[in-house]
């Protein structure tokens, strides 16, 4: 594909990481499809938008169904819930698995939902953090979060190797810790700022084999 014809799918762009990341893409001069569940984002040259609850599997199986004459040099799955910092033995069973099925579960089941839509050599990405990092757990504190970014992290592994002949460059992204409803309003970094980043690692990546865990820089974030 041209330079001008270039075609991202963003899932998740109500706000945030999400909504900062279409709107580098469309600075750029790709032509953006962006889910959202419901938000109405201002209307666009090139953009898209699609309602879409990710955790609904009727929902993926239509958007697919929609999208079916589309063909994505990117697939980013956007995504993520956080419900507080409470030690594991105070979780209540039913926030464990709202958390779980929202980081870890629903993001691959829209890569498989969706990966058909992806061209020969395009890129498979979903944002990750580095607190999904078992390694990188040194500090206290956010012990669900961490496991559902850690299972996501597992997960896409299993993906990569199920899918490993497919020709798809495939990332899991760590954007930093940002000011969004998810990082708070106290957090060090902008979208705005980062975003940029994390296009030029989407965009250097392009083409790349295997699966590699990148933070904003390009550089390995330790498994």
């Amino acid at each position: 594909m041209s330079a001008t014809a270039r075609h991202a799918l963003i899932v998740g762009a109500s706000r945030g990481l999400g909504l900062a990341l279409t709107d580098e893409f469309l600075r750029r001069g790709w032509h953006v499809t962006a889910t959202t569940r419901g938000t109405v984002l201002p209307g666009k040259e090139r953009l898209t938008v699609e309602s879409l609850d990710m955790t609904s599997p009727a929902e993926l199986a239509g958007l697919a169904e929609r999208l079916a004459d589309r063909r994505l040099d990117l697939l980013f799955v956007n995504a993520a819930i956080d419900q507080g910092d409470l030690p594991i033995t105070e979780v209540p069973t039913d926030m464990f698995t709202e958390v779980m099925i929202t980081n870890a579960l629903s993001p691959l089941r829209t890569l498989e939902a969706l990966r058909g839509l992806v061209a020969p050599g395009g890129t498979v990405a979903v944002m990750s953090s580095e607190q999904g990092s078992i390694a990188g757990n040194t500090e206290p504190g956010y012990e669900l979060y961490k496991a559902s970014k850690a299972a996501l992290n597992q997960l896409m592994r299993s993906y990569a190797t199920r899918h490993a002949d497919d020709g798809h460059t495939k990332l899991l992204i760590d954007p930093g810790h940002n000011r969004t409803r998810l990082g708070g309003p106290d957090a060090p970094l902008d979208p705005d700022e980062t975003m940029p980043l994390v296009v030029d690692v989407l965009e250097a990546q392009a083409g790349a084999d295997g699966l590699q865990f990148l933070d904003r820089y390009g550089k390995t974030v330790p498994w």
